[in-house]
């Protein structure tokens, strides 16, 4: 059975936490083990510096942790190829021919990017590079002629973007590129993981709410005794609710025990169960999972050389791969000048 190609990655702003690990790390590496899949995870640094352009250190440190977090949950590079995005260099080549392809105005119909720009205040400020940010994803997906795109709902418009851009090169050239589909998660609550503080808010590092992956256990144990409850629970007496009660959806997302869950519910709801056990076991549960996470993220940050000769490698294959569509995209184009059999002057 031929293998469908899969492309998905990660903007190097920081360390990952577990908003990362039930929304997109788990399934990648369930995919790459399903042998289906040749998978390519792209640490997208140029993308992150659209916004954090006057911090590039920052997105250069990250990218070591990004790949920490990656090998830690079970990423193999044997299966998966893990490269940094500025390495691959016909993606820059590809973002330039996209954006003939598309209009500023289609740009700024993008819901998704209007919904950045408005949460991170740019006002009349917005740098060019993060209005044009979608192309340069474009180029990042249709370089290894990704057949499927694991993304949330709110990434469906970016994935939408780049099946334009396929569909309209193809039309006006030739069918070199492959239009992707997008492979949704079928847990919205997994996918929107809300962080400690509660309120609906997703699990973010700009927002100062992750839980990360290679926290330590006194961090976790700090982290989930921050965490929302129900206001309205002031003793353990007291009926309390379960609904938007950030300890509880933790607990449905990630507790093996589901029986135990759902009778702690019941207690919970009729009163006689308090905030402190229930938080104890959440923080049982984290650790049991995150502990074998973090030993193995310790294991390979003991050899930085190991994971910079991996990101190297993965990189150079990307390379090649890039190397090899864009020179299908130029020859379609008529670009390709010193591959004719024929020169015309």
């Amino acid at each position: 059975m031929t293998q469908k190609v899969l492309l998905t990655g990660d903007r190097p702003t920081g360390r990952l936490h577990l908003g990362h690990y039930v929304g997109s790390l788990l399934a990648r590496v369930r995919l790459q083990n399903s042998g289906d899949y040749r998978c390519f995870v792209l640490i997208a640094d140029l993308q992150a510096l659209t916004d954090n352009f006057k911090e590039p250190r920052l997105v250069a440190d990250s990218v070591y942790q990004v790949a920490l977090d990656y090998l830690a949950v079970g990423l193999d590079p044997a299966l998966t190829t893990i490269a940094i995005q500025s390495r691959v260099p016909a993606l820059a080549e590809l973002t330039v021919i996209y954006m003939n392809l598309v209009t500023l105005a289609r740009l700024q119909r993008n819901p998704t990017v209007k919904s950045e720009i408005a949460a991170k205040g740019f006002g009349g400020s917005v740098p060019t590079g993060f209005v044009l940010y979608p192309i340069s994803q474009a180029a990042d997906i249709t370089f290894c002629k990704a057949d499927v795109v694991p993304v949330g709902a709110d990434q469906l418009p970016m994935l939408e973007l780049t099946r334009e851009i396929a569909r309209s090169f193809n039309t006006l050239y030739a069918s070199v590129l492959v239009e992707p589909e997008a492979l949704l998660g079928d847990d919205e609550q997994s996918r929107r993981l809300p962080g400690i503080t509660g309120n609906d808010t997703k699990m973010s590092k700009s927002l100062n709410n992750a839980i990360y992956l290679a926290d330590d256990a006194d961090t976790l144990r700090a982290k989930v005794w921050q965490m929302f409850t129900d206001p309205g629970h002031l003793r353990a007496s007291d009926p309390g609710t379960v609904e938007g009660n950030t300890v509880f959806t933790y607990l449905d997302v990630f507790a093996q025990d589901t029986q135990r869950v759902a009778e702690m519910k019941e207690h919970y709801q009729h009163g006689g169960l308090g905030d402190v056990k229930v938080k104890n076991y959440l923080v049982d549960v984290l650790e049991d999972r995150l502990a074998p996470i973090r030993r193995r993220r310790a294991e390979f940050a003991a050899d930085p050389a190991l994971v910079w000769d991996m990101l190297r490698a993965g990189s150079e294959v990307a390379a090649g791969v890039g190397e090899q569509t864009l020179a299908e995209v130029k020859a379609a184009m008529g670009l390709d000048y010193f591959g004719r059999a024929h020169n015309v002057l």
